[in-house]
């Protein structure tokens, strides 16, 4: 474990904390800060109990993190109250993704969480109602060509991100996990099917517990970005740890769930991932049954390299000189798991070349 990079060997046992020097605490805090972990470093300390015997200067550095984070949550609770309140004439449930899905459920993984924008998940039907509905209430879609307007509504998952014009927050309607042109398309209808309602907050629902895993899931393993990708498998940590031991069935249900989605792959990844650099406790029972989404030796061999370094933290200057050539082979091959090679190449040439600036936004 003592090759696992600083951030990394403290999320897995934040007690620790209590014996960092200053040298410690310098990388630590950069670490944290690049991975957006700021404000979990501090929850963490706190729940582990060595908070007050950090050094003053850790401890307000640390506080200053938390508080960014509590108002950046009031500010996510505002903004789905504005969504919701925008969308009532749909008559649907907004069905909340991602970071503002754990939040608004008050799970372990919204502790220290930061993201920047809202997810929903609407059915296709839908999508014009609401992206209508939410231009009415003042969100308009961003600065994209036409070229990007096509690719969006006619490939993707989703509507092109709207900003509302007065408070400048970001809202992604999807009304999928996955673009169209994927191999792999899990049917929409039977995550909606089988989302919860929140207790206490009418109107509102998030993805059953197997499926909020999976969608993390699939998303750190196909989207090929990893800017942030030690905080998302945090959260698959997170989610893993709290699922496991609240939800009746969970372990038992997550591969056959994993199956009924064409997700097997990314579980595989997950759980893997999470075991080996989080040390997240994952009864035997299930890493046998997810062992149907394993890839071929040789494959896998590739993966955990460019896995294993692509879920560091990142500091500019950092990290193997290989590294950015790991980092764009994982690009493309979230694109190549997102649309067929023709598509692809079309389109990383129409990126590259008629509009280099926009290479990174798609």
């Amino acid at each position: 474990m003592n090759t696992l990079p600083l951030l990394t060997r403290v999320l897995r046992e934040p007690a620790s904390m209590a014996a960092f020097d200053a040298p410690d605490w310098e990388l630590l805090l950069r670490q944290a800060g690049a991975a957006d972990l700021g404000a979990t470093l501090a929850l963490l300390a706190e729940e582990h109990g060595v908070l007050a015997a950090l050094p003053e200067r850790v401890q307000r550095r640390l506080a200053w993190s938390r508080t960014a984070w509590e108002r950046h949550t009031q500010a996510v609770r505002f903004e789905v109250q504005q969504v919701q309140r925008a969308l009532a004439d749909t008559g649907l449930p907004l069905l909340l993704l991602k970071g503002t899905a754990y939040v608004a459920a008050g799970l372990p993984a919204a502790s220290g969480r930061l993201f920047s924008d809202i997810d929903i998940l609407v059915p296709k039907a839908a999508l014009p109602d609401v992206e209508s509905l939410l231009i009415l209430h003042g969100w308009a879609a961003g600065h994209h060509d036409e070229y990007d307007q096509r690719y969006y509504r006619e490939w993707m998952h989703e509507l092109p991100p709207m900003q509302h014009m007065r408070r400048a927050t970001v809202i992604d309607v999807h009304h999928a996990i996955l673009p169209e042109t994927a191999a792999v398309r899990p049917d929409p209808a039977l995550l909606r099917a089988d989302a919860r309602a929140l207790p206490g907050v009418p109107g509102l629902q998030v993805l059953a517990p197997c499926d909020m895993v999976l969608h993390s899931a699939t998303h750190l393993f196909s989207e090929g970005e990893y800017d942030h990708g030690l905080r998302d498998l945090f959260d698959l940590h997170r989610l893993l740890c709290h699922f496991g031991a609240a939800e009746p069935g969970f372990w038992q249900a997550l591969p056959g769930r994993a199956r009924q989605l064409e997700l097997e792959r990314p579980l595989f990844y997950a759980l893997r991932y999470s075991m080996e650099l989080l040390g997240t406790p994952v009864p035997a029972a299930t890493v046998a049954d997810a062992d149907g989404g394993r890839p071929n030796a040789a494959l896998l061999a590739l993966m955990d390299a460019l896995f294993r370094n692509a879920l560091r933290p990142f500091l500019p200057g950092s990290g193997s000189v290989l590294a950015p050539a790991g980092d764009s082979l994982l690009y493309i091959r979230g694109n190549w798991l997102r649309m067929p090679p023709l598509m692809l190449a079309r389109h990383l040439f129409h990126k590259a070349f008629l509009s280099p600036g926009n290479v990174k936004s798609i």
